[in-house]
């Protein structure tokens, strides 16, 4: 009985890890870049709805205000690609890694400069609440971090297999000068997927909080989300979501079965076990560039 109650807590926490995990790949599929600061706008994207959802000056309720700070993390997402990536366009992908990893410490020092650095507790409507089967206890917010993120992943599969959006945004990643000549509007498509990328890290920020106070430092997270991609496969959306709950999984069970420092140890582990054995990840969608 125990086992189970900490896989069901390790789901929901792989599903969150999997949601940034999710706008690392959206981010890779248009454009073979890698954000590292995802971690940092899921944690901006969190203080954002806190900040319309428990301020005293706006006070939303808490859908409308999520709806709002995702909207607002989307224009932010469109704007760090429009104004900032955007200048690096045709340079080596290492100076995307170094710009991101520079973007997140801006955006964690923004946060704590306007949010402060101690920990702050986003208000729910589902906070506090449970449900009880068979001697289980699953908490409500554990529950809906579950529903949200396995029909988020789902519309983002739809949105890339079936959509012209989605399958410019696979074309320009392939090849962005034959994209370009062929009429798709490479730029736009990017701007777009990273305002995408900016409302998934939102929501991920949101089902964070919903389980537990925020500071910026949560954006560290994102580094457990980058080798949930890497395990599940950059080129794949549900392989991104499956190995966030392999590594939530993982680690409360590693925490109470195995000796001190293995839960922290067991994503990095899990990670190097993949990248030797399966170095395309374990749900690989994309093997070879089409020319």
């Amino acid at each position: 009985m125990e086992l189970i109650q900490l896989i069901i807590g390790g789901i929901a926490s792989g599903c969150v890890y999997g949601l940034v995990a999710l706008g690392f790949v959206l981010i890779y599929k248009a454009t073979e870049g890698v954000n590292f600061a995802q971690g940092d706008m899921m944690m901006l994207g969190a203080f954002v709805a806190l900040g319309l959802v428990n301020s005293e000056y706006w006070a939303l309720p808490f859908i409308p205000g999520v709806i709002l700070a995702a909207a607002i993390m989307g224009g932010v997402g469109y704007g760090v690609d429009r104004f900032v990536v955007r200048q690096i366009f045709g340079q080596p992908q290492f100076a995307l890694v170094i710009l991101t990893i520079a973007m997140g410490f801006v955006f964690r020092f923004a946060a704590g400069a306007i949010w402060g650095f101690t920990p702050l507790v986003l208000e729910t409507p589902f906070a506090g609440r449970s449900l009880q089967f068979a001697g289980i206890i699953i908490g409500f917010e554990d529950l809906v971090t579950i529903i949200v993120t396995a029909f988020l992943t789902l519309g983002l599969w739809v949105f890339f297999q079936y959509t012209r959006i989605g399958l410019a945004a696979q074309a320009a990643s392939q090849n962005q000068m034959a994209a370009y000549i062929v009429g798709v509007p490479v730029r736009r498509i990017n701007s777009t997927i990273w305002a995408l990328s900016g409302v998934v890290s939102t929501i991920a920020g949101v089902l964070y909080a919903s389980k537990g106070a925020i500071d910026p430092n949560i954006g560290l997270l994102g580094i457990k989300a980058f080798a949930a991609a890497v395990i599940g496969g950059f080129g794949s959306l549900p392989g991104a979501l499956l190995g966030g709950i392999l590594i939530g999984v993982v680690e409360p069970v590693a925490a109470r079965y195995l000796p001190s420092g293995f839960s922290q140890m067991s994503p990095y582990i899990i990670m190097l076990a993949v990248l030797v054995t399966r170095p395309n990840g374990l749900f690989a969608q994309i093997y070879a560039k089409k020319v």
